[in-house]
């Protein structure tokens, strides 16, 4: 399990990385481009990764991670389940999802 505390304080340990309101979620952003998104309602996470993370993580765990199910799923985004996943994975995944979103602002 993973609480929105070590959610936050994991994504702004990332140079550059900034928390921001978007709609009714927080979102995290690199250079003002979203990177993670925390849904407190529903305690999700939506991270952006590339598709060959977004396969193995959601093969490896699909009720853990399961891609949004429109066509943001089919560009990478991400939905993690925080009461279920284990730190070390999700950490894995959100450095990703921020490495993957830098990269593309260089």
């Amino acid at each position: 399990m993973v609480s929105i505390e070590e959610f936050r304080k994991l994504a702004m340990s990332f140079p550059d990385a900034t928390e921001e309101p978007h709609f009714e979620k927080i979102s995290f952003r690199i250079k003002k481009k979203i990177f993670a998104t925390f849904d407190e309602k529903n305690n999700q996470a939506v991270l952006k990764l590339n598709e060959i993370d977004q396969s193995v993580f959601c093969a490896s765990s699909e009720k853990i991670f399961y891609e949004i199910p429109n066509k943001w799923g089919k560009q990478g985004w991400t939905i993690v389940e925080l009461s279920r996943v284990r730190p070390e994975m999700f950490e894995d995944a959100l450095i990703r999802s921020y490495e993957n979103v830098a990269a593309k602002k260089k």
